[in-house]
């Protein structure tokens, strides 16, 4: 079964999606439907974590309903777990330009961008976080579970007794740019205090001054969504006839948000010099999230410099209709011979997990939670520098036979570990240990608790 809700709207109060109110405006596939895809063990693992929580009520709050990993990840976790018998709900914080200028800038501050969080920004944050805690966004929840740095204040609110508030983090964060930046641990440990326990990607995200519970959890793809699912060749072929993009030459595609941290100037000095010796052509792809009042002046610089080649598409995806842009999206990944990612910082970095997951060979950088998915020269490849990855894409484009086993393992790889039944049913046993179980007492305020191996990075990797 597809999910036919290509426009999904808020209502007034930020409702997204709720059981209790029985508005649902969007679906996702039947759990029996992945079984095929990750196996009979993951499904009965998910079906008894979820038992355990029957009747549960959950919130979800992030910021936006539209672009961005973390609501492609709630477009489907949300109506999994309604199925699963959780009384789910999703609500998004609202906000005037100011604050998400300034969440935009506390979100840079925290991926290690030099600078301050300045009183003023912080006046309109705490503004902004009280004009939403007036509507109760959260009454009556057993568990609430807040999504990245936006909504983070609202925990000092809302929080009521009995709840149990845990704060999800998405964004490449270390302990090093708190010891850098004092003014951002007092602001960040402001509100912390008020969470009964964090999720990270990745091991090296954990801030282990929280007093509180960790949990390791990497995010996850669904592969049954309209991002991901297999595509008719006539499907492809629509999306690329739509966007003027000849087929019978490679591609190498960028695809993601316009962000300053996503490495795009990288991707096009490596593509111009590969160019000078292999015919190809760039497809760079994105779309402007909500949140995100950075993006336009990223999307336009990129414009700007890239205008005068005929051989560089910059499509500018629109995001009101969420599954055509999932489905041309999609499309524009298997077009590819090579994806690019070569990011500068990354939380985790799901463009690549859906280009491995399509069997793509993928050039990522050696940054953030990108080695978690790519081990250089066995599911892809780390991003060298502009010369020697302008060489691995010349190689790539002439050996195809090697790009698809490459990207055969990678596709194995994502199956193992990132798609979506098994990483809910670590969410649902972090759920339950931090509200239910042992680590639901300030005893365990140092415990980390991994669901994930544990892949220890040599050196933190700045790309």
């Amino acid at each position: 079964m597809r999910d036919r809700s290509a426009h999904v709207c808020p209502l007034q109060d930020g409702t997204v999606y709720s059981a209790r109110m029985g508005h649902r405006p969007f679906s996702c596939s039947p759990l029996e439907e992945y079984e095929p895809i990750v196996g009979q063990m993951a499904i009965d693992r998910l079906r008894r974590v979820a038992s355990d929580l029957e009747g549960l009520s959950l919130l979800e709050l992030n910021s936006s309903a539209k672009g961005g990993g973390v609501a492609e990840m709630l477009f489907s976790s949300i109506p999994l777990l309604d199925g699963l018998g959780l009384q789910i709900e999703w609500k998004t914080v609202s906000g005037s330009r100011q604050y998400f200028e300034a969440t935009k800038n506390l979100h840079n501050l925290l991926q290690g961008k030099r600078g301050a969080f300045t009183p003023e920004m912080e006046d309109v944050y705490v503004h902004s976080i009280e004009q939403c805690a007036v509507q109760r966004c959260s009454d009556g929840h057993d568990v609430v579970l807040v999504h990245d740095p936006q909504p983070f204040g609202l925990g000092h609110y809302l929080k009521s007794d009995g709840q149990s508030w845990l704060w999800r983090c998405h964004i490449d964060m270390d302990e090093e740019t708190f010891q850098r930046n004092p003014r951002l641990w007092d602001f960040m440990a402001r509100w912390s205090g008020d969470y009964d326990g964090a999720i990270f990607s990745a091991a090296h995200y954990v801030v282990s001054r929280w007093p509180m519970p960790k949990f390791i959890i990497p995010p996850f793809i669904d592969p049954l969504s309209e991002k991901n699912r297999e595509l008719t060749d006539d499907e492809v072929r629509a999306v690329l006839e739509k966007y003027g993009i000849d087929r019978q030459i490679p591609i190498v595609a960028q695809v993601g948000r316009f962000d300053p941290w996503k490495g795009l100037d990288r991707t096009i000095e490596s593509f111009r010099l590969a160019r000078k010796s292999t015919r190809c052509q760039l497809v760079i792809a994105g779309g402007l999230a909500d949140d995100d009042p950075e993006g336009e002046r990223i999307l336009n610089r990129i414009l700007d410099s890239t205008s005068a080649d005929e051989d560089i598409h910059v499509l500018n995806l629109p995001l009101d209709d969420r599954l055509t842009n999932w489905r041309e999206v999609n499309a524009l990944q298997r077009a590819a011979s090579v994806i690019m990612q070569p990011s500068t910082r990354e939380g985790f970095g799901l463009v690549i997990t859906e280009g491995l997951w399509k069997g793509k060979p993928v050039i990522g950088a050696d940054v953030g939670a990108i080695p978690l998915q790519i081990r250089n020269g066995v599911t892809g490849f780390f991003y060298g520098g502009v010369g020697n990855t302008a060489k691995r894409l010349e190689s790539l484009l002439a050996n195809p036979a090697f790009g698809r086993k490459i990207g055969e393992r990678g596709r194995e790889f994502v199956r193992q570990h990132f798609l979506l039944p098994d990483r809910v049913a670590d969410y649902l046993a972090g759920i339950r240990m931090a509200h239910r179980g042992a680590l639901a007492s300030a005893s365990c305020d140092d415990c980390i608790v991994s669901f994930h191996p544990w892949f220890k990075l040599s050196k933190r990797g700045r790309g």
